[in-house]
């Protein structure tokens, strides 16, 4: 069994919760999704036994904070995982999934070991795509399992009923701790779009009990 795989490196992590902290990243090849604001655009990778791609990663000598599995979207290759995760946490590694939280039962596989779930909700405003809010609310549910928080792109586009119907998964999972992510589009940054999203920052606030506004670090720094 093999995984493909675009990028092996360390860095900060620039998105999310995290942000700012040091990671190993192993950035997967491949993903069917197609939003209009991605900035990972992969043209080639290489391809890895789980033994081989653990002994790749064990030449990063902590401390880091944790393995960020990324792409992509490191689900589609859960076969793969499964037996890669074995391995990384026999060496007590922690585990950060980067996801765009649709692929519930992909998850679902691997979730005992994973420690963090950075899960993307996928607003149909920004992305330009198709409702996904039953795979959120079946995926988040699994995700609440360990620690999880929930990362939405705002763009020029993005429309609040998107927003609204996000807060409503949530919601119905009696998940109102979960940390509410708002990441303006990082192409179309402007004080136009900050504005809108200092509103809805506020509205959000009124029902979850931790929401924060941040942009892509690693985009405005030049980091990888």
């Amino acid at each position: 069994m093999k995984a493909k795989v675009a990028d092996i490196f360390f860095s900060l992590q620039g998105e999310g919760l995290y942000a700012g902290t040091p990671q190993v990243f192993v950035r997967f090849y491949g993903c069917k999704q197609a939003c209009r604001f991605c900035d990972t655009r992969l043209n080639a990778y290489d391809k890895y036994t789980p033994l081989e791609l653990y002994d790749r990663v064990k030449r990063f000598k902590v401390p880091y904070h944790s393995l960020c599995l990324t792409g992509g979207e490191p689900l589609q290759q859960h076969d793969f995982l499964k037996e890669f995760l074995r391995l990384v946490k026999y060496d007590g590694i922690a585990t950060y999934l980067e996801t765009n939280g649709i692929l519930a039962d992909e998850l679902a596989h691997i979730i005992e070991d994973i420690d963090i779930v950075a899960m993307d909700f996928k607003l149909p405003s920004s992305t330009g795509s198709l409702e996904y809010w039953q795979e959120h609310q079946k995926f988040l549910k699994i995700a609440l399992k360990k620690e999880v928080f929930v990362k939405v792109v705002i763009c020029q586009t993005t429309e609040r009923i998107d927003l609204e119907k996000a807060l409503k998964v949530i919601l119905k999972l009696r998940a109102k701790k979960v940390p509410l992510i708002l990441q303006p589009n990082f192409f179309e940054l402007n004080k136009d779009l900050l504005a809108k999203v200092r509103l809805w920052e506020k509205y959000c606030s009124r029902y979850l009990s931790c929401v924060k506004v941040i942009p892509q670090l690693h985009k405005m720094t030049g980091a990888k």
